[in-house]
């Protein structure tokens, strides 16, 4: 953009008001004005309490100042959230209907389920990445192992003796990725959630546990379990002392949980962009900040397109894992 150009010789009150007359960038159309005046619904892909529902109920009250109209949230849970999925992609393109996806969602449902509906990458935008977080590799207290370069060592010694509680896809295939970096045979064992799955681990029926921090922080606190290393691309905030599994065994391994926003496709770019702003600036303020963090998350906002990114690259990682290790399934 040309600035106007003024004479360096002016008094300083005469250059003050000709600087105030610049050329400014356009002001970006509000929220209220883009989207259509009615009830805007959020669509949550799980039941109440977890980490996707939180997430809808902090941003929609300020959303709802924001657009002057109602935002409620709309729990729909079912398997990996394919009921919320489906209902979002089929909604108009508008801005009234948004959904909460994360990790399992979309880029881990994209090639999980041989056959659904809709498309979890083709048929939304991303609006915005609202935090993350990886995984913990969370272990029986009386597991010799310290670190996953002992765990591999343990496996290879002694080939399908290692058991991995697993209580989920994102876990499952973390657990997967483990076995192909490193070359090992480990069993993993089915659980009906997280809380069964810890279960096994602190009983000794499962060695370890691939989850997020949350569901075991109370029981490495009690002394009823110990970390081993975290599966993200750095040391998570939280627990900084632990180390991740690429620094101490597994050179390059990243495995991350994300949870944001998304809209239908064809959701006009304005639109798109005007809910990333505002949801940016929601989450950022210190009260709401202060919550995520404090339930072991990291902000992660940024740019719709940057989000985009993350999910395309996901999915495309995910993909590999669950067709050489044969995850593929039918609703």
């Amino acid at each position: 953009m040309k600035l106007a150009s003024f004479s360096l010789k002016c008094t300083g009150a005469l250059c003050v008001a000709v600087a105030f007359n610049l050329p400014a960038t356009a002001a970006e159309p509000s929220l209220a004005s883009l989207v259509p005046a009615r009830q805007v619904v959020i669509i949550v892909p799980n039941a109440a309490a977890g980490p996707s529902d939180l997430l809808a109920r902090w941003i929609s009250p300020r959303l709802s100042e924001s657009l002057r109209q109602n935002v409620i949230v709309d729990n729909k849970p079912s398997a990996n959230g394919v009921v919320a999925g489906e209902f979002v992609a089929r909604a108009a393109p508008d801005g009234s209907v948004l959904g909460v996806g994360n990790t399992g969602t979309h880029a881990i449902n994209a090639t999980l389920y041989r056959k659904l509906a809709y498309d979890p990458v083709r048929d939304f935008v991303p609006v915005v990445n609202v935090f993350g977080a990886g995984l913990v590799l969370a272990a029986n207290i009386k597991l010799e192992a310290r670190t996953i370069r002992d765990i591999i060592a343990m496996s290879k010694a002694k080939p399908g003796s290692v058991n991995v509680a697993i209580a989920g896809a994102t876990g499952e295939i973390a657990t997967n990725s483990i076995k192909a970096m490193a070359g090992i045979d480990m069993n993993n064992v089915p659980y009906k959630g997280g809380a069964p799955a810890v279960i096994a681990v602190i009983s000794g029926e499962s060695h370890f546990v691939l989850t997020p921090y949350g569901g075991v922080s109370a029981q490495v606190d009690a002394g009823k379990m110990k970390i081993l290393g975290t599966t993200s691309g750095r040391r998570d905030p939280v627990i900084p002392n632990v180390p991740t599994l690429a620094e101490s065994g597994l050179p390059g391994f990243e495995i991350s949980m994300w949870y944001g926003v998304f809209a239908p496709a064809k959701t006009p770019a304005a639109v798109v962009n005007a809910y990333n702003r505002e949801i940016t600036q929601i989450v950022n303020q210190p009260d709401i900040k202060n919550q995520i963090t404090g339930q072991g998350f990291e902000i992660m906002t940024g740019p719709a397109e940057q989000f985009a990114e993350v999910v395309r690259r996901d999915a495309e990682k995910f993909r590999k894992v669950i067709l050489d290790f044969k995850m593929q399934q039918d609703l």
